[in-house]
């Protein structure tokens, strides 16, 4: 990674900013992105105390033109970009028939459309440097979560999408990896959205029993550095991968009774 430039979206916490401290430990020069300004700050003071190169910009990747004015940000600072990291994702918590139809909206523009922007924007150099463009996505992406379902929609749509990209882009030398951490300690779960579109504040899930953010990032930054096609972390995370290929009606039974064990499930309800 020594003076690649690596773009990562979503950076100013959780898993992103844990991207942005390993990808930036491996020598890369770090652009990364956020919302709030005061975030954006923090993160750029520490990135720069730790001797890492960093340009922070506020962008919401729900917003096409903010992403293409992103990449055109990072490319003039550095020339080029080797590593795109579509790390931004909000999630929710909800039944879907208690669902306002926003909450599923502002789910598939950040997690999807922000992937599918930033991507579109960043491939021409990605191109150019034979680099890697990688999807921070969930074990999501593969089994449908109950009460989540605008959370796995819009996970299915970004492993749909960066495979078919995989595929078209299989002579061109660029490499494309899908990363699925499983449960994570990071913030995701204090900024989902209830039903009503508001965010839920609290944790249902003990975060201290979770893989850290900082050892998804190492993680990602050993299979981005290996060209992998695809990383699925946790153990729990490759038997339910495993147990929905193989058995998917008992994989419906085992994912609903864990989920319904969670801190005031909606599941409980039924």
């Amino acid at each position: 990674m020594k003076n690649k430039v690596v773009l990562i979206t979503g950076g100013t916490s959780g898993i992103g900013k844990a991207l942005a401290f390993s990808f930036g430990r491996a020598g890369a020069k770090v652009a990364f992105s956020g919302r709030n300004p005061q975030g954006l700050e923090q993160t750029a003071a520490e990135l720069q105390a730790a001797g890492i190169d960093n340009l922070p910009i506020q962008a919401d990747v729900s917003i096409a033109a903010q992403c293409e004015q992103m990449v055109a940000q990072t490319v003039a600072k550095y020339g080029k970009l080797d590593v795109l990291i579509n790390n931004a994702g909000i999630s929710m918590r909800a039944l879907f028939e208690d669902l306002d139809l926003e909450v599923l909206h502002k789910l598939m523009d950040t997690n999807f459309w922000g992937t599918v922007y930033t991507t579109k924007f960043a491939l021409p150099y990605i191109k150019a440097a034979k680099g890697s463009v990688v999807g921070v996505s969930s074990i999501a992406g593969y089994r449908g979560l109950p009460a989540r379902t605008g959370y796995s929609a819009s996970k299915f749509a970004m492993h749909g999408f960066l495979e078919t990209l995989r595929t078209e882009l299989l002579h061109s030398g660029v490499h494309v990896l899908l990363a699925c951490p499983g449960f994570t300690a990071s913030n995701i779960r204090n900024t989902a959205l209830a039903a009503d579109g508001q965010q839920q504040g609290e944790t249902p899930r003990a975060e201290e029993k979770m893989m850290s953010a900082e050892e998804v990032a190492d993680r990602i930054l050993q299979a981005t550095i290996k060209r992998k096609r695809d990383l699925v972390m946790t153990t729990q995370g490759k038997l339910a991968v495993w147990v929905n290929k193989l058995f998917p009606s008992l994989a419906d039974k085992l994912v609903y009774n864990v989920m319904a064990k969670e801190k005031d499930s909606p599941l409980q309800k039924r």
